[in-house]
Protein backbone atom coordinates (compact mmCIF):
# COMPACT_ATOMS: atom_id res chain seq x y z
CA UNK A 1 0.00 0.00 0.00
CA UNK A 2 2.81 2.45 0.88
CA UNK A 3 4.62 1.47 -2.19
CA UNK A 4 2.40 2.35 -4.26
CA UNK A 5 1.06 5.55 -2.87
CA UNK A 6 5.15 6.70 -1.49
CA UNK A 7 5.41 9.93 -3.82
CA UNK A 8 1.71 11.16 -1.97
CA UNK A 9 2.06 10.23 1.28
CA UNK A 10 5.60 12.23 0.76
CA UNK A 11 3.82 15.50 -0.20
CA UNK A 12 1.21 15.02 2.44
CA UNK A 13 3.99 14.74 5.14
CA UNK A 14 6.25 17.23 3.67
CA UNK A 15 3.97 20.12 2.96
CA UNK A 16 1.28 19.35 5.43
CA UNK A 17 2.44 17.36 8.27
CA UNK A 18 5.48 18.34 9.09
CA UNK A 19 5.05 22.62 8.07
CA UNK A 20 1.72 21.87 10.97
CA UNK A 21 4.10 20.26 13.56
CA UNK A 22 6.40 22.83 12.89
CA UNK A 23 4.09 25.38 13.79
CA UNK A 24 3.00 23.72 17.04
CA UNK A 25 6.21 22.81 18.14
CA UNK A 26 6.73 27.10 17.71
CA UNK A 27 3.31 27.49 19.84
CA UNK A 28 4.63 25.04 22.12
CA UNK A 29 8.22 26.24 23.04
CA UNK A 30 8.00 29.89 22.32
CA UNK A 31 6.96 33.14 24.19
CA UNK A 32 3.31 34.37 22.77
CA UNK A 33 4.66 37.61 21.74
CA UNK A 34 7.43 35.65 18.84
CA UNK A 35 5.21 33.04 17.84
CA UNK A 36 3.90 34.05 15.35
CA UNK A 37 7.19 35.39 13.01
CA UNK A 38 8.82 32.70 14.20
CA UNK A 39 6.78 30.36 12.90
CA UNK A 40 6.63 31.83 10.21
CA UNK A 41 10.00 31.50 9.23
CA UNK A 42 10.07 28.30 10.27
CA UNK A 43 7.50 26.98 8.62
CA UNK A 44 8.72 28.88 5.53
CA UNK A 45 12.27 27.27 6.00
CA UNK A 46 10.65 23.88 6.31
CA UNK A 47 8.92 24.09 3.02
CA UNK A 48 11.86 25.88 1.26
CA UNK A 49 14.04 22.79 2.26
CA UNK A 50 11.16 19.89 1.22
CA UNK A 51 11.11 21.91 -2.18
CA UNK A 52 14.53 21.48 -2.53
CA UNK A 53 14.81 17.99 -2.07
CA UNK A 54 12.31 17.22 -4.35
CA UNK A 55 14.27 19.17 -7.13
CA UNK A 56 17.84 19.95 -6.61
CA UNK A 57 18.54 17.52 -3.67
CA UNK A 58 17.01 14.78 -6.02
CA UNK A 59 19.54 15.58 -9.15
CA UNK A 60 23.05 15.49 -6.58
CA UNK A 61 25.38 13.12 -7.53
CA UNK A 62 28.90 12.02 -5.17
CA UNK A 63 31.87 10.00 -5.96
CA UNK A 64 33.30 8.43 -2.74
CA UNK A 65 36.32 6.65 -2.14
CA UNK A 66 37.07 3.76 0.36
CA UNK A 67 39.95 1.60 0.58
CA UNK A 68 39.36 -2.22 2.18
CA UNK A 69 42.85 -3.47 3.60
CA UNK A 70 43.27 -7.29 3.66
CA UNK A 71 46.15 -10.15 4.54
CA UNK A 72 43.73 -12.65 2.32
CA UNK A 73 43.94 -10.38 -0.59
CA UNK A 74 46.31 -11.39 -3.46
CA UNK A 75 49.15 -9.77 -4.11
CA UNK A 76 48.57 -9.88 -7.74
CA UNK A 77 44.85 -7.80 -7.16
CA UNK A 78 46.91 -4.90 -4.72
CA UNK A 79 45.41 -1.21 -5.88
CA UNK A 80 42.00 -3.22 -7.97
CA UNK A 81 39.33 -1.14 -7.92
CA UNK A 82 35.71 -1.97 -7.71
CA UNK A 83 32.81 0.94 -8.38
CA UNK A 84 29.71 0.49 -6.78
CA UNK A 85 26.14 1.82 -7.51
CA UNK A 86 22.84 0.94 -6.20
CA UNK A 87 19.52 1.54 -5.83
CA UNK A 88 19.33 3.53 -9.22
CA UNK A 89 15.33 3.15 -9.60
CA UNK A 90 15.68 4.19 -12.84
CA UNK A 91 11.85 5.09 -13.22
CA UNK A 92 12.12 8.09 -11.16
CA UNK A 93 14.11 9.77 -13.62
CA UNK A 94 12.29 8.80 -16.31
CA UNK A 95 11.61 12.28 -18.75
CA UNK A 96 13.30 15.26 -18.03
CA UNK A 97 15.88 13.88 -15.45
CA UNK A 98 17.30 11.20 -17.47
CA UNK A 99 20.35 13.18 -17.67
CA UNK A 100 21.09 12.14 -14.19
CA UNK A 101 21.57 8.50 -15.22
CA UNK A 102 23.54 9.67 -17.57
CA UNK A 103 25.77 11.81 -15.64
CA UNK A 104 26.01 8.55 -13.54
CA UNK A 105 27.06 6.43 -16.13
CA UNK A 106 29.85 8.95 -17.31
CA UNK A 107 31.09 9.23 -13.67
CA UNK A 108 31.52 5.86 -13.41
CA UNK A 109 33.64 5.55 -16.92
CA UNK A 110 35.55 8.31 -16.29
CA UNK A 111 36.84 6.25 -13.30
CA UNK A 112 38.54 3.76 -15.84
CA UNK A 113 37.83 0.86 -12.94
CA UNK A 114 38.62 -2.82 -12.75
CA UNK A 115 35.74 -3.74 -12.20
CA UNK A 116 31.44 -2.51 -11.47
CA UNK A 117 28.92 -3.82 -9.73
CA UNK A 118 25.36 -2.63 -9.28
CA UNK A 119 23.48 -3.87 -6.23
CA UNK A 120 20.07 -4.02 -6.67
CA UNK A 121 17.31 -1.60 -7.10
CA UNK A 122 17.43 -1.04 -11.06
CA UNK A 123 13.54 -0.39 -11.32
CA UNK A 124 10.74 1.22 -9.08
CA UNK A 125 7.94 -1.48 -9.69
CA UNK A 126 7.92 -3.15 -13.61
CA UNK A 127 10.25 -3.90 -16.43
CA UNK A 128 8.74 -1.50 -18.18
CA UNK A 129 10.18 1.37 -16.87
CA UNK A 130 13.85 0.19 -17.75
CA UNK A 131 13.71 0.63 -21.79
CA UNK A 132 14.00 4.09 -21.70
CA UNK A 133 17.16 3.74 -20.21
CA UNK A 134 18.85 1.01 -21.95
CA UNK A 135 21.46 2.70 -24.17
CA UNK A 136 23.12 4.38 -21.32
CA UNK A 137 23.15 1.80 -19.03
CA UNK A 138 24.72 -0.87 -22.09
CA UNK A 139 27.91 1.51 -22.59
CA UNK A 140 28.94 0.48 -19.21
CA UNK A 141 31.73 -1.28 -19.35
CA UNK A 142 34.97 -2.51 -17.25
CA UNK A 143 38.33 -4.12 -17.79
CA UNK A 144 36.51 -7.55 -15.84
CA UNK A 145 33.02 -6.75 -16.73
CA UNK A 146 29.54 -5.63 -14.82
CA UNK A 147 28.34 -7.34 -12.44
CA UNK A 148 24.85 -7.14 -10.55
CA UNK A 149 22.27 -8.59 -8.22
CA UNK A 150 18.66 -8.44 -7.89
CA UNK A 151 16.97 -6.15 -5.18
CA UNK A 152 13.42 -6.14 -3.40
CA UNK A 153 11.97 -3.47 -6.40
CA UNK A 154 13.66 -6.40 -9.19
CA UNK A 155 11.08 -8.88 -7.86
CA UNK A 156 7.90 -7.05 -9.00
CA UNK A 157 6.06 -7.38 -5.19
CA UNK A 158 4.36 -4.38 -5.27
CA UNK A 159 1.91 -3.89 -7.73
CA UNK A 160 -1.76 -6.37 -8.17
CA UNK A 161 -1.09 -9.41 -10.55
CA UNK A 162 -1.10 -13.02 -10.86
CA UNK A 163 1.75 -15.21 -10.04
CA UNK A 164 2.50 -16.36 -13.34
CA UNK A 165 2.27 -12.14 -14.55
CA UNK A 166 4.85 -11.47 -12.00
CA UNK A 167 7.04 -14.37 -12.91
CA UNK A 168 7.20 -12.95 -15.97
CA UNK A 169 7.70 -9.27 -14.86
CA UNK A 170 10.88 -10.58 -13.16
CA UNK A 171 12.10 -12.76 -16.46
CA UNK A 172 12.02 -9.71 -18.05
CA UNK A 173 14.38 -7.48 -15.32
CA UNK A 174 17.04 -10.36 -15.29
CA UNK A 175 16.70 -10.52 -19.22
CA UNK A 176 16.99 -6.70 -19.21
CA UNK A 177 20.28 -6.79 -17.09
CA UNK A 178 21.93 -9.28 -19.06
CA UNK A 179 20.85 -7.85 -22.62
CA UNK A 180 23.02 -4.67 -20.96
CA UNK A 181 26.13 -7.21 -21.14
CA UNK A 182 26.02 -7.20 -17.13
CA UNK A 183 26.53 -10.62 -15.32
CA UNK A 184 23.77 -11.08 -13.72
CA UNK A 185 24.86 -13.36 -10.59
CA UNK A 186 21.53 -15.16 -8.64
CA UNK A 187 23.38 -17.24 -6.17
CA UNK A 188 26.61 -18.00 -8.22
CA UNK A 189 29.82 -16.41 -8.61
CA UNK A 190 32.36 -16.01 -11.01
CA UNK A 191 36.35 -16.01 -10.92
CA UNK A 192 38.41 -12.64 -11.60
CA UNK A 193 42.37 -13.92 -12.84
CA UNK A 194 45.52 -12.24 -12.61
CA UNK A 195 48.08 -15.29 -13.44
CA UNK A 196 47.83 -17.70 -11.04
CA UNK A 197 45.76 -15.48 -8.66
CA UNK A 198 42.22 -15.30 -8.45
CA UNK A 199 39.46 -13.32 -6.75
CA UNK A 200 35.64 -14.27 -6.13
CA UNK A 201 32.83 -11.92 -7.28
CA UNK A 202 29.88 -13.84 -5.60
CA UNK A 203 26.10 -12.36 -6.11
CA UNK A 204 23.61 -13.62 -3.67
CA UNK A 205 19.42 -13.37 -4.71
CA UNK A 206 18.09 -10.97 -1.70
CA UNK A 207 17.41 -11.59 1.90
CA UNK A 208 16.05 -9.47 4.17
CA UNK A 209 14.98 -10.01 7.80
CA UNK A 210 11.70 -8.19 6.89
CA UNK A 211 9.79 -11.64 6.21
CA UNK A 212 7.69 -9.44 3.51
CA UNK A 213 11.13 -9.18 1.37
CA UNK A 214 12.37 -11.74 -0.75
CA UNK A 215 14.58 -14.38 1.28
CA UNK A 216 16.01 -16.14 -1.85
CA UNK A 217 19.30 -15.49 -1.10
CA UNK A 218 21.33 -18.83 -0.36
CA UNK A 219 24.76 -18.55 0.53
CA UNK A 220 25.54 -22.00 0.24
CA UNK A 221 24.72 -22.17 -3.59
CA UNK A 222 26.57 -18.90 -4.43
CA UNK A 223 30.33 -19.72 -2.92
CA UNK A 224 29.51 -24.09 -3.57
CA UNK A 225 33.21 -25.30 -4.27
CA UNK A 226 34.96 -21.99 -3.34
CA UNK A 227 37.83 -22.90 -0.73
CA UNK A 228 37.81 -21.03 2.51
CA UNK A 229 40.97 -19.39 1.66
CA UNK A 230 39.91 -17.72 -1.31
CA UNK A 231 39.56 -13.91 -1.17
CA UNK A 232 35.67 -12.99 -1.98
CA UNK A 233 34.03 -10.09 -2.67
CA UNK A 234 30.24 -10.82 -1.94
CA UNK A 235 27.38 -8.56 -3.63
CA UNK A 236 23.95 -8.73 -1.36
CA UNK A 237 21.17 -6.10 -2.09
CA UNK A 238 20.05 -6.41 1.75
CA UNK A 239 22.70 -5.57 4.46
CA UNK A 240 20.86 -7.35 7.29
CA UNK A 241 22.09 -10.45 5.19
CA UNK A 242 25.75 -9.96 6.62
CA UNK A 243 24.86 -10.53 10.07
CA UNK A 244 21.76 -12.82 9.98
CA UNK A 245 23.42 -15.17 6.64
CA UNK A 246 27.32 -13.94 5.45
CA UNK A 247 28.89 -13.98 8.47
CA UNK A 248 27.97 -17.33 10.39
CA UNK A 249 28.01 -19.00 7.23
CA UNK A 250 30.62 -17.98 4.88
CA UNK A 251 34.11 -16.72 4.98
CA UNK A 252 33.23 -13.65 2.28
CA UNK A 253 36.01 -10.85 3.53
CA UNK A 254 34.03 -7.98 2.04
CA UNK A 255 30.56 -7.83 1.40
CA UNK A 256 28.36 -4.68 -0.89
CA UNK A 257 25.19 -3.67 -0.07
CA UNK A 258 22.60 -0.94 -0.25
CA UNK A 259 18.91 -0.94 -0.22
CA UNK A 260 18.46 1.42 3.17
CA UNK A 261 19.20 4.45 0.89
CA UNK A 262 19.89 6.49 3.92
CA UNK A 263 16.75 7.42 4.26
CA UNK A 264 17.14 9.58 1.70
CA UNK A 265 18.06 12.30 4.41
CA UNK A 266 20.71 13.49 6.70
CA UNK A 267 22.28 15.90 8.71
CA UNK A 268 26.22 16.13 8.20
CA UNK A 269 26.57 13.01 7.39
CA UNK A 270 24.41 11.18 9.86
CA UNK A 271 20.59 10.04 8.95
CA UNK A 272 17.83 9.04 10.98
CA UNK A 273 18.28 5.64 10.01
CA UNK A 274 21.14 5.24 12.13
CA UNK A 275 18.56 4.99 14.79
CA UNK A 276 17.16 1.99 13.11
CA UNK A 277 20.00 0.07 12.23
CA UNK A 278 23.96 -0.17 12.54
CA UNK A 279 24.16 -1.15 8.76
CA UNK A 280 22.87 2.04 7.17
CA UNK A 281 25.79 3.18 5.33
CA UNK A 282 29.25 3.72 4.87
CA UNK A 283 32.02 0.44 6.39
CA UNK A 284 31.53 -1.52 9.13
CA UNK A 285 33.81 -4.14 10.56
CA UNK A 286 33.36 -7.19 12.34
CA UNK A 287 37.15 -8.37 12.99
CA UNK A 288 38.92 -8.13 9.82
CA UNK A 289 35.92 -9.06 7.73
CA UNK A 290 33.44 -5.54 6.07
CA UNK A 291 30.36 -4.59 4.88
CA UNK A 292 30.31 -1.31 2.62
CA UNK A 293 26.21 0.27 2.27
CA UNK A 294 25.93 2.71 -0.21
CA UNK A 295 23.16 4.83 0.13
CA UNK A 296 22.96 4.54 -3.63
CA UNK A 297 21.75 7.07 -6.11
CA UNK A 298 17.89 7.41 -6.83
CA UNK A 299 14.65 6.20 -4.71
CA UNK A 300 10.83 5.49 -5.14
CA UNK A 301 10.47 8.98 -3.85
CA UNK A 302 12.43 11.18 -6.27
CA UNK A 303 13.61 13.10 -2.89
CA UNK A 304 16.68 13.51 -0.95
CA UNK A 305 18.08 16.13 1.44
CA UNK A 306 21.60 15.86 2.79
CA UNK A 307 22.15 12.66 2.08
CA UNK A 308 23.34 13.04 -2.36
CA UNK A 309 23.47 10.19 -4.39
CA UNK A 310 26.71 7.82 -4.30
CA UNK A 311 28.91 6.60 -6.39
CA UNK A 312 31.62 4.14 -4.59
CA UNK A 313 35.07 3.75 -5.81
CA UNK A 314 36.61 0.45 -3.60
CA UNK A 315 40.46 -0.01 -3.90
CA UNK A 316 41.58 -3.14 -2.65
CA UNK A 317 44.75 -2.96 -0.48
CA UNK A 318 46.85 -6.63 0.34
CA UNK A 319 48.76 -6.43 3.91
CA UNK A 320 50.47 -9.32 3.01
CA UNK A 321 54.33 -8.91 3.36
CA UNK A 322 56.48 -9.00 0.42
Amino acid sequence: MFVRYSILFTLLIGFVVVPLLTYLLCRLLLPKRYVRKVALVAVCVVLALFGYGLTFGFDELEVRRMEYVSADLPKAFDGYRIVQFSDIHVGSYVGRRAWVVQQAVDSMLALEPDMIVFTGDLQNLTPKELTTFRDMLKSLHAKDGVYSVLGNHDYDLYLPGTEEEKQLNNLATQQFERSLGWTLLMNQHCLIRRGADSLVIAGMENWGDVKRMPRRGDVGRTLQGIKDSAFVVMLQHDPSAWRAKILPECQAQLTLSGHTHGMQFGLWGWSPMALLKDEWGGTLYEGRRALHVSTGIGGLVPFRLGMPGEIVEITLKSSRAD
